[in-house]
């Protein structure tokens, strides 16, 4: 799986090497599920402890059901922001085709200037279609609403005054849309989950590119990386990085690693399968996915570090989103995992990659 990496991840971009939750709903002791409010006060206790384990990004997903309640990922963020002062906080994704792109605008610029500067979003069209429905949005509209939805947020951050005009809501004539951003437009980036459509969306309009493998072989999104510089090319556009987002654990061993995951992991899937016609994965497929050509990123962290330093160069990728948590899982390991991926991962991942494949260092 050693490749040469990409000119545009190896010289144009820093190594960048973070964590995303989806606010899974961790369980205590007796392994009864926490409320709501007690796992959000969490999440926000993990995000600063990200910061302190020396991670570069901490993400949230947003989602809208009782396994996954964080309907308002820039709240949690911004109570992260006032604790922390280095890391950068953004979605993991914000579903922009069921929300107002001036709205979503609006609560990241905020969060930009509560962080001075450290906000990103990830925009998505909605692997997980709970808003749709919650909000009044017809998913007969589901390509247009994000097409148009992501023209309009392109407008934004070029700043104000804007005008649009579209089908989707209300057009914008020279309107002045606050809080203006202090210093520079913050990082927007497109996740695609296996369209090529969505890659050159993100190309066309500027965007970096956010891939989101949840299964089968990594080495398969690779097309997606060159399609991607491709189109931007093609755009007239300037090279603009590439990140990987994919599901894992680290504990101290491998084996404690896939026995605090496996069971949680087959548990979601048999639940999401109810809905997507997910596979629900055998013990057997789970120790594939979890090796070398699979998917998951679950192990110690000499592991995981090994099979993150391997994929980012395949890819074409600067940057490694680690998406941590799995329903059922305990704060403890939780905050073990992210302790270990932030003080033992991320360093090894760098000494492997900075130094054998010429990455810089962030």
């Amino acid at each position: 799986m050693t490749t040469t990496p990409s000119s545009a991840a190896s010289v144009q971009f820093p190594l960048i090497l973070g964590l995303d939750t989806f606010g899974d709903i961790a369980h205590n002791e007796d392994d009864r599920p926490l409320s709501h409010a007690q796992n959000i006060r969490d999440i926000v206790e993990q995000g600063v402890l990200a910061d302190q384990a020396g991670v570069d990004f901490f993400g949230i997903g947003e989602h809208h059901t009782g396994d996954y309640p964080l309907s308002a990922a820039d709240v949690v963020l911004g109570a992260i922001a006032a604790r922390t002062s280095r890391i950068h906080l953004g979605s993991a994704v914000t579903v922009l085709s069921s929300d107002d792109p001036v709205r979503v605008f609006q609560r990241y610029s905020t969060l930009n200037a509560i962080s001075a500067g450290r906000a990103e979003v990830i925009l998505g069209r909605g692997s997980s279609i709970d808003s749709f429905p919650l909000f009044g949005y017809d998913l007969a509209d589901y390509d247009e609403l994000f097409e148009e939805k992501t023209s309009l947020f392109a407008e934004l951050v070029k700043g104000s005054p804007i005008t649009w005009q579209g089908k989707t809501r209300a057009s914008l004539h020279n309107q002045d849309v606050v809080p203006h951003v202090e210093f520079r437009p913050f990082p927007v980036w497109i996740g695609v989950g296996g369209s090529p459509q969505s890659v050159i969306r993100a190309a066309r309009h500027g965007f970096s590119l956010m891939l989101a493998i949840i299964g089968g072989s990594p080495l398969r999104f690779a097309p997606f990386s060159q399609l991607f510089q491709q189109a931007l090319e093609r755009f007239g556009r300037p090279p603009l990085p590439v990140g990987i987002h994919a599901p894992g654990h680290v504990a101290a061993t491998d084996e404690e690693a896939r026995e605090e995951f496996w069971p949680r992991w087959q548990e979601a899937v048999r639940r999401m399968s109810k809905i997507r016609g997910f596979a629900i994965p055998t013990r057997e497929g789970f120790l594939h996915d979890i090796g070398p050509e699979g998917a998951l990123y679950v192990g110690s962290p000499e592991t995981v570090a090994q099979k993150i330093a391997a994929n980012l160069p395949a890819l074409g990728a600067a940057r490694f989103d680690l998406k941590y948590g799995m329903i059922g899982l305990s704060q403890q390991s939780l905050m073990t995992a992210i302790e270990l991926y932030g003080t033992q991962v991320v360093p090894r991942v760098r000494e492997l990659l900075v130094e054998a494949q010429g990455y810089r260092s962030h």
